[in-house]
Parts: structure tokens; sequence; C-alpha cells
């Protein structure tokens, strides 16, 4: 298996990705693997982590996904692996449930979104998004 981390999708993936149909809501699983420093390209909050800098994104998203009825279900640190193999570990794993996939399409697209996204760039070495449908997966 091989595992890519990306900051942004290729516009393949995003045609690919909300092309699909989907019904009911979705938990979107982030593998996040912070900078060692924030990136701003201002140059500006050099001071910051890259943990501190998706932070801010993090807080204003957490917003935006309860404004369309969706909740963050778990954030948390990685802090070990017991099954597998990885190059590198992720940093920290989130779980956000959004409605449906228009909704998480929507709030992607936002005004609102373009607003806070130099702070996930700055902050962000990497990441998977996995979406998932709740219920039984097995």
């Amino acid at each position: 298996m091989k595992v890519v981390n990306a900051v942004f999708p290729e516009p393949l993936q995003i045609a690919e990705f909300f092309g699909a149909p989907e019904e009911g809501p979705i938990v979107m699983v982030n593998l996040l693997k912070f900078r060692t420093r924030a990136e701003y390209p201002d140059g500006s909050d050099a001071h910051l982590s890259g943990r501190e800098a998706y932070g801010r994104y993090g807080e204003a998203v957490s917003r935006l996904v309860e404004g369309l009825g969706g909740r963050i279900r778990y954030s948390g640190a990685v802090t070990g692996l017991l099954l597998g193999e990885v190059e590198a570990l992720w940093d920290a794993v989130a779980l956000a449930e959004y409605p449906s996939l228009a909704a998480f399409q929507a709030m992607a697209m936002s005004p609102e979104m373009h607003a806070i996204e130099h702070h996930r760039k700055a902050g962000l070495a990497g990441q998977l998004n996995i979406r998932t449908r709740p219920g039984p997966g097995f």
C-alpha cells in the first residue's frame, strides 16, 4: 500500500470524490501531519508550530461544521502504532461528521472556508482525508 500525504487534492480527485453518489451522513477521517514550524506565505507568525497554526484552522472549521448541522466526533494526538508499518506516524486524528456529502462540499467551497484555509496550509505538512459512512463497516 502506497501512502502519500497531501495538503490539497488534485482536480481529478476532487471530481471523483464529489461526483460519487452518497446519501445520508458521512464521517471524514483526517490523519494529520504537522509542519515543525508554521509557514505562512507572508512570513507572519513564524514563531508558531504547525500544530498551533492548524489549531487556528481547527477552531474555525469546527464552527463551520456545526453550522451545517455536523459535529467533530473526535480529535486527538497519535501516540503509537500497534499494527502495520508506515514511514512516519501522523501527528493527530480528527473525525468530522457532516449531514451529507453535499453539505461537506458546500463548506469546502465556501468563502468562510477560503478565509481560514491559510492556517491549514501553514500548519500542515500533509494529511489523508478518508470519507466513511456511519454504521456497520464489516
